[in-house]
């Protein structure tokens, strides 16, 4: 479990973050969500030690990350993976061999250990042997996102954070991508937060939702609660497209059915 109290960012005396206190649970898909421009990537930069905040406190599982040394910061990243948005995979290295990148940096265990480790990854995100020796140019956008989670996952980290997974991803493929998440955060049972703005994640894998606006945290829920919610930023923010919108009507029109046939 990741804890956020009170944390305050600011660049040139322009507040970014403002209070921001927030709690993403082990096990879950905790998603932050805004327009952007909104913070969230300030946020998970915060987060995951790349920025430090102005004040609060941010504890991993207890233990409060902006009061650590150099050493057990560099310990606790190690149990951090990390998924970027442009996937920042290694051009010259193979598929196998950018899987491998963390644990030939990081552990301690023999080749055939490390080789054996990154194949295992590779086939939980399902990417099958005659992928391993490809490079990135030589692979779809979906398959290089799968090699991303891969890495993410290959030093078995208990935090997983994710900057727009699906950028770039038709909605077919962005679909496979969010459940492989969800189900690796399951599984393994990580505490995972996700960066998005794309709705069809929102209302597939949002477990928890945070949502901010111009820094601040507007609201909080579960995808489950997002469609009906009343506060006003977050609908014009949900229902931006012609699509949610007919969702939010369709919505409204259950709400006054119910109400009828139940008087």
């Amino acid at each position: 479990m990741i804890e956020l109290k009170d944390i305050y960012k600011s660049f040139d005396g322009l507040d970014v973050l403002k209070d921001i206190s927030a709690v993403f649970e082990n096990g879950k898909t905790n998603l932050v969500i805004g327009q952007s421009g909104s913070g969230k990537t300030v946020l998970m930069k915060c987060i995951v030690g790349l920025l430090t905040p102005d004040r609060g406190q941010l504890l991993y599982d207890g233990r409060d990350f902006l009061s650590m040394g150099k050493r057990e910061k560099k310990l606790l990243r190690r149990e951090m993976g990390m998924i970027f948005q442009s996937a920042a995979l290694f051009d010259s290295m193979t598929v196998l061999d950018n899987v491998m990148f963390p644990l030939n940096m990081f552990s301690n265990d023999t080749l055939r250990e490390r080789t054996r480790r990154a194949r295992f990854c590779l086939e939980r995100v399902n990417l099958m042997s005659d992928a391993h020796d490809k490079y990135p140019g030589e692979i779809s956008g979906g398959m290089q996102k799968r090699v991303a989670i891969a890495r993410a996952i290959a030093l078995n980290p208990q935090y997983l954070f994710c900057d727009e997974p699906n950028s770039g991803l038709d909605p077919k493929t962005s679909l496979v991508i969010d459940e492989l998440i969800q189900s690796i955060t399951h599984e393994y049972n990580m505490t995972t937060i996700i960066n998005t703005h794309d709705m069809n994640s929102v209302m597939g894998i949002g477990e928890s939702i945070i949502f901010i606006h111009k820094g601040i945290l507007e609201w909080r829920g579960t995808s489950h609660e997002v469609v009906s919610s009343t506060n006003q930023k977050l609908n014009e923010f949900v229902f931006a497209s012609d699509l949610f919108k007919k969702v939010k009507a369709v919505e409204e029109l259950d709400q006054i059915l119910d109400q009828t046939y139940t008087k």
